[in-house]
């Protein structure tokens, strides 16, 4: 089970406490056990500071609190706290990636599902498309995502197999394989029955808790020459 660890202080010496922490993760490389950390200041009391830090489970964390760099560089961050910082453990009992399962839901639920009305829900008006199978690399608007849907889905019929979905800031990427068989014209190919694989990548950019951006890349020709009926 994920454990989460809450650390809440107050320094005025934060640079200091800073650096400290950039001292801590480079003298663990390759052996401390956490796997995220966010730190966070209260916009109520600048001197106000609360670390975040997850890992794999309960026994994890012990394992990296008994480093010896751990314990010699806790010890010179609770010199600069304005008192003893207060500790919670959390043991995870839900976690809700909200931008990973939007991206998701338009693999699953629009390109495979057919649900085009979900484009509204999920996509931002002015949503910015990058697309290296096109010739037009960068289109503007959800209407964008509609039209390629719907055209690849005149074309194939297809599912996605997701195999990770990794996010970062306001940013998932997902790593795919697209399954079709093709039925229906696509870039002057007439049908042929053929059944054809892809592997690819998207990335997804959020605002606002909506899909404002997107990169796609994936190998076109691969995927023409396994079409490719010759003369």
């Amino acid at each position: 089970m994920t454990f989460v660890q809450v650390i809440d202080c107050k320094t005025s010496r934060y640079d200091d406490m800073n650096r400290l922490m950039d001292e801590w993760l480079a003298a663990t490389e390759g052996r401390r056990t956490a796997t995220h950390s966010i730190v966070g200041r209260d916009r109520a009391a600048a001197d106000h500071y609360v670390e975040i830090v997850e890992f794999p489970s309960y026994e994890e964390a012990m394992k990296n609190s008994n480093l010896p760099e751990t314990n010699r560089i806790f010890e010179e961050m609770v010199a600069l706290c304005d008192g003893m910082p207060t500790f919670t453990d959390l043991d995870v009992v839900r976690d809700e990636q909200v931008n990973k399962t939007t991206a998701r839901r338009f693999f699953e639920e629009v390109a495979a599902g057919g649900d085009l009305d979900l484009v509204d829900e999920l996509y931002a008006t002015d949503y910015r498309d990058h697309d290296v199978g096109k010739e037009e690399q960068t289109t503007t608007g959800s209407q964008v995502i509609k039209q390629d849907v719907a055209y690849w889905r005149n074309a194939f019929d297809f599912d996605f197999v997701l195999h990770c979905q990794v996010a970062e800031g306001d940013q998932v990427t997902t790593h795919w394989t697209w399954r079709g068989i093709h039925q229906g014209d696509f870039m002057g190919l007439q049908p042929t029955g053929r059944r054809a694989t892809m592997d690819g990548v998207t990335i997804h950019r959020f605002a606002d808790g909506k899909i404002a951006e997107g990169w796609w890349i994936y190998d076109l020709m691969g995927l023409r020459s396994q079409l490719d009926v010759g003369p």
